[in-house]
Parts: structure tokens; C-alpha cells; sequence
């Protein structure tokens, strides 16, 4: 039976899928490692005070780019090219979707609104990845070459989505709401075609690499795209609502380091 639990397995248990699974992966912790580093040393004069938690953000993404990679060389693997198509980072920037990295490159001070539009950007995308490491979690957290790794990334994302909610909040109790709630608007609809894009790219790598059937590919597609269809008609709506997170300044200590894998 055809099942998220089974398609994992099958890619983590063969080592090219398993080093394709992980280069995106790292690939795209790296990304966002540099951007949140970026965003920290440029942040608006009057937004210092969030250049600390801005900073642990980009901390952790590294550490998440580390861990996969330290987990492709324990299989003695080693990183290989993304496909463009696979890029989620890079394609939403294309969409307009985030900070344009042209504009993190300058050494220009940010505004309050492009803070702001970090803000709901990282909201959105963080519950894609929160999502995504708590099902990981479900399936693979007693794994023993991923268990311990997969409860690192998923506890580090749960601590972002909970910053993103929490600065948001705050900025919409200051005024800003209008602005909160249009970019999170935009941003959710754009990303969930963009994840559809990039999980179209992503299994059609996979199927050449494990040989999969037409008839399973096929089954496979019409499962994002059906995915893709929800989250159009209304599933979009988790990725922009905003409520106080049971963690509380979840980014306001040091990052955790990672352990050695």
C-alpha cells in the first residue's frame, strides 16, 4: 500500500534518493541561514531589538544544513547539485515572495516594512517545515540513523513558528495588521504553488532515481495535485492566521548546538 510513511522509507533506504532528499535539504537551511544572517546585520534602526532572535533563526537553519549533511556522511555520500526546479527558496524569491537577496546584498538599512515582510514570509514557510518535521517525527522519529536528528530540526521548528507568531502579534498590537495580513495573504498563496512545483520536481527526481512505475508516479502527482487543490480552496487559511504560542520568546536564548551524528 502506497503510503507517506512508505514512499519515506523507500527514498531514505536508497542511498541516491536518500543524498538527493538531503542536498535539497541542506541546500535549502543554507539559503536560509545567509538570509537571516543578512536580515540581522541590516534590520531596521528601530527593530535592534529583534536583530538577536533574527540571528539564532539563521544559527539554527545552518545547524539544520550541518546535520543533513553529516547524515549524507555517515553513508559516506556527499552533497550534489539541487535542480533548479527543486529550489524552494530561490523560486519564491522569483515569485517576489520574501526578501529579494539583491536587496539583503546592499548595505542598506531595512525598513520597519521589510521586517514586516520577513515576519509573515518565515510565518508562512515555517508552518510548511513545522508540518513537515512533525510527520517526519510521526514516521521516523525512533529511526536509529534519523530519530535523533529529525527531534532536533522539529523542536528548532517549533520554536520559529512560535517567534513568527509572537513578533507578529506584537506588530499588529503596534499597527500594522493591514500590512501583516495582506503579505501573509500573498505569501501563503504563492507558496503553496510554489510546493506543489517544487514536490512535482521532487518526485519526478525520486521516480527516475527508484525506478517507479508510470502507474505510481501518476498516483503520486494526482496526490499533490489534490493536496495543492485544498490548500487552494481553503487550506491556505492555517498558514495566515495568528495566535500567542504556548512557547514564549522561544528565540531569545543562544542557539542549541548540534550533536555530533
Amino acid at each position: 500500500m502506497l503510503t507517506a510513511k512508505s514512499l519515506f522509507q523507500e527514498i531514505i533506504d536508497n542511498d541516491e534518493s536518500f543524498q538527493l532528499f538531503c542536498s535539497i535539504a541542506a541546500s535549502g537551511e543554507a539559503q536560509g541561514g545567509w538570509e537571516n544572517g543578512r536580515i540581522a546585520a541590516l534590520v531596521a534602526p528601530g527593530m535592534r531589538d529583534l536583530a538577536p532572535k533574527i540571528t539564532r533563526h539563521g544559527a539554527d537553519e545552518d545547524k539544520h544544513g550541518r546535520i543533513f549533511n553529516a547524515l549524507m556522511r555517515k553513508r559516506g555520500l556527499e552533497p550534489v547539485p539541487v535542480p533548479p526546479e527543486t529550489d524552494y527558496t530561490m523560486l519564491l524569491e522569483r515569485r517576489g515572495i520574501g526578501l529579494a537577496h539583491d536587496k539583503l546584498r546592499r548595505e542598506e538599512p531595512l525598513t520597519e516594512r521589510d521586517v514586516i515582510v520577513y515576519l509573515s514570509h518565515s510565518r508562512v514557510t515555517e508552518q510548511r517545515a513545522a508540518d513537515q518535521m512533525r510527520l517526519l517525527v510521526r514516521y521516523f522519529g525512533d529511526h536509529p540513523e534519523l530519530g535523533k536528528a529529525i527531534h532536533m530540526i522539529d523542536d528548532d521548528e517549533v520554536n520559529h513558528l512560535s517567534y513568527c507568531h509572537e513578533e507578529l502579534l506584537r506588530l499588529n498590537d503596534e499597527g500594522h495588521g493591514r500590512l501583516i495580513q495582506r503579505v501573509l495573504r500573498e505569501s501563503a498563496l504563492a507558496e503553496i504553488q510554489v510546493y506543489r512545483d517544487v514536490s512535482l520536481a521532487v518526485m519526478s527526481h525520486m521516480g527516475r532515481i527508484l525506478r517507479w512505475p508510470r502507474a505510481k508516479a501518476a498516483v503520486l502527482a494526482a496526490g499533490i495535485h489534490g493536496m495543492y487543490a485544498y490548500e487552494r480552496a481553503a487550506g491556505w487559511h492555517k498558514m495566515v492566521d495568528l495566535r500567542m504560542p504556548e512557547r514564549r520568546d522561544a528565540l531569545g536564548g543562544p542557539a542549541t548546538p548540534a550533536p555530533a551524528f
